[in-house]
């Protein structure tokens, strides 16, 4: 792991660019230890930066003059090791006023970054109108674009760029504003190898960065070490840390002097920045960089919930697919022209530009697909392969080059089997998508190593570079994903439901079809005309452990269920007057309830003759967690910010549950949105991610509203807190 400074092209992903040992000139440091608030270490501009004779290590902070000491102490108690407190001081011999932010490292010990303080300024209604326009953002370009506005509106730097990451961590300029004279980037890539996995983390970590000045000299620490933990300083959250050379030297090859970086941060994994470039230097004070902070939160949430709105419309076509199914199979015994009846029903949830079924020797196809020998070759390759539930590649021709010839339609290729049969399997088709690429430089000559780090010279080119792609298709997303799965497990409740129903219809194929209903996951009962109960298959007797393999007739099966008297009733609608039944039951199983989705149809051999019914059962189990965890978030949200304000000026809990309204708002809706989509797996750490969004919004937005009474020349509130020590 090369130390800070020390990295060379070849190594810089391990640089420890947290470990910097030096800030940027434009603030001061200081180390104290807790609780005597001594001063331990400090950078070595410190003294001077502040009006007071140095050196500073040794001293308290009460002997520093000033109320940075009657500042500090209220934050004590305040869990500072995520986000850094936010205070105003006076000190320094003339008494001169400073913005600090307070923060605990790693190792120990509480960090004070202090800066000059800028003219007052109130941005409480700009915030509060960029709320509003993030909230009204109904797509993810326009949303792009809303934020680049926003933010250049703000902060007022040459250029911002929206930069969104793919799958393989390369980034696309997904929006852009900027000075009219300045060439566009719009569109440009940047190879992942741009922003190293360290540096990724450290953006997870510290939501806002900035780069005052490329042309800077880093001040370093004194001593080196902190004399706390022994080890270098870890400055991940430190605001003036030194940025790497290796940086420095690639904005200084941009021609840029000074950069603002948000992390957009989605379900706690870092989806894209909001890129600043100015190309003089620049120092955005602590309110508009607090804003930023705001800004980027209420971004990042409203992301969530587009994406996650995205899987439910989805979702919401599937769902009518699976309808049109099972009515298929009730009226005509057949489905699989159902299936294909509408293309885009089946084409648009997964994004794809062909689909075809192979099942029981017969293909069916929608849409640009290969030749029916090639797609029985498919299969047959898929058969020799290990068995996962869903199959995806967007190069089938580098995967397997036999398949290189099918890259005009199947360069993309996504499948999942519809039974245990082999052969039998339901696939998606994308065609090659040969396209030029558009690069901020040739990726593939990434520097120019020098002797050291002051002559690193990564990307001296930035001028756009074209690729050629070839042989793949687009990648597929992970909603197209779920959104495959849940088509094809809906496939495969049909292919059961349908070959219950021909047992049924074809005595003699009772053998072989009750195996698959027998091995199938879902639970299933067959019952004859007159309700005797002909099958369970394995999966219906192990939800009812103790009754399933006594059950003779359909009569027997409401004392299984909570409720059996409405069930009952229920069975006698489908079995008397031939209705269908979807509902909602409860299991009982000793202590532990399941809620189960019902469903019951008739299966007709003609018009009016029964041959008997099928009932299928889905557990809903994951289905009532995601709404008793929106439940859970949407109350802890509200309780969360109802008390959250801790002054007692009406004026300010009026202003600040005001603005917290459009977070909580933004917030509750992505909830909706994330609680009711497909990715179930990812449900809960994509809540925690909006909830910690909405409790960083609070924390900044307390401060905004406290620096923007000071611009309307109203005293601050101060919060109570210990005297001076």
């Amino acid at each position: 792991m090369p130390a800070f400074g020390q990295a060379d092209l070849s190594n810089c992903e391990r640089e420890q660019i947290h470990l910097a040992g030096s800030i940027q000139p434009h603030g001061a440091l200081l180390l104290v230890r807790e609780p005597d608030l001594a001063i331990v270490q400090e950078s070595a501009n410190a003294a001077l930066f502040l009006s007071l004779p140095g050196p500073l290590a040794g001293r308290l902070l009460s002997q520093l003059g000033g109320d940075l000491a009657r500042q500090v102490r209220p934050c004590l108690d305040d869990p500072l090791q995520l986000v850094p407190a936010a205070l105003r001081c006076r000190l320094g011999d003339p008494a001169a006023e400073f913005d600090a932010l307070v923060h605990r490292p790693d190792g120990g010990g509480l960090v004070i970054e202090l800066e000059r303080a800028g003219p007052p300024v109130d941005l409480s209604a700009p915030i509060d109108a960029a709320l509003h326009a993030i909230l009204g953002a109904h797509s993810l370009r326009t949303l792009g674009d809303v934020t680049a506005t926003i933010f250049r509106e703000l902060t007022g730097y040459d250029r911002v760029m929206v930069y969104r990451f793919d799958d393989e961590g390369h980034g696309e300029v997904f929006s852009e504003r900027r000075r009219p004279d300045l060439e566009a980037f719009l569109g440009n890539r940047y190879p992942a190898s741009d922003i190293p996995l360290i540096a990724r983390r450290l953006y997870e970590r510290n939501r806002v960065r900035v780069l005052v000045d490329s042309g800077y000299q880093p001040v370093p620490l004194i001593p080196a070490l902190s004399p706390i933990s022994g080890a270098e300083l870890d400055m991940s959250l430190c605001f003036l840390r030194s940025m790497s050379p290796i940086h420095v030297q690639y904005m200084q090859n941009m021609g840029v002097s000074a950069t603002l970086v948000a992390s957009l941060v989605v379900g706690g994994r870092l989806w894209g920045l909001v890129a600043c470039h100015h190309y003089q230097p620049r120092l955005p004070h602590i309110e508009v960089r607090t804003a930023c902070e705001l800004l980027v939160e209420a971004i990042a949430t409203r992301i969530a919930a587009l994406e996650s709105f995205a899987q439910a419309q989805s979702e919401l076509l599937v769902r009518r697919l699976e309808q049109r199914l099972i009515e298929a199979i009730s009226r005509e015994g057949e489905w699989r022209n159902a299936l294909f009846d509408s293309a885009q029903t089946l084409l648009q949830p997964v994004g794809a530009g062909g689909a075809a079924l192979l099942f029981e020797g017969q293909v069916l196809t929608a849409g640009e697909v290969p030749g029916t020998r090639h797609l029985r070759e498919l299969g047959a390759w898929l058969d020799a392969r290990p068995r996962v539930p869903l199959f995806a590649t967007a190069s089938l021709g580098l995967d397997a080059p036999e398949f290189g010839p099918l890259a005009a339609t199947a360069s993309g290729l996504l499948a999942a089997g519809v039974s245990n049969a082999p052969g039998e399997y339901l696939m998606w088709f994308r065609p090659e998508q040969v396209r030029t690429v558009t690069w901020g430089g040739d990726p593939f000559k990434p520097a120019l190593a020098g002797a050291d780090p002051g002559t690193l010279s990564p990307r001296r080119s930035f001028a756009q570079w074209h690729q050629l792609v070839e042989g793949t298709s687009e990648s597929w997303k992970p909603a197209d994903l779920a959104a495959a799965r849940l088509i094809s497990d809906t496939v495969a409740d049909v292919v059961l439901q349908f070959r219950a129903v021909r047992m049924l219809i074809a005595q003699s194929q009772l053998d072989d079809v009750r195996q698959q209903v027998r091995l199938a996951e879902h639970p299933v009962v067959i019952a004859d005309a007159e309700g005797q109960i002909l099958v369970g298959n394995d999966a219906f007797h192990r939800m009812l452990p103790n009754a399933g393999n006594a059950l003779r007739s359909l009569d027997d099966l409401p004392a299984c269920f909570a409720e059996p008297a409405e069930i009952h009733r229920r069975l006698q609608d489908v079995i008397a007057h031939r209705h269908t039944w979807r509902g909602e039951v409860r299991l009982e199983t000793g202590a532990e309830a399941r809620s189960l989705l019902v469903r019951a149809d008739p299966v007709f051999s003609a018009p009016g003759r029964v041959l008997g019914f099928v009932f299928l059962f889905t557990d809903l189990s994951e289905r009532k967690a995601a709404e008793a965890a929106r439940r859970r978030f949407q109350e802890s949200v509200i309780e969360r910010n109802r008390g959250h304000m801790r002054h007692e000026d009406p004026d300010v809990v009026m202003l600040y549950r005001q603005m917290m309204s459009s977070v909580v708002e933004n917030a509750q809706l992505a909830a909706l949105e994330i609680t009711d989509g497909l990715d179930m797996v990812r449900m809960a750490e994509l809540l925690e991610s909006v909830r910690g969004s909405v409790t960083r919004a609070a924390d900044v937005l307390e401060h905004l509203i406290h620096q923007g009474r000071r611009a309307a020349g109203r005293p601050p509130v101060e919060p109570t807190g210990g005297e001076e020590q």
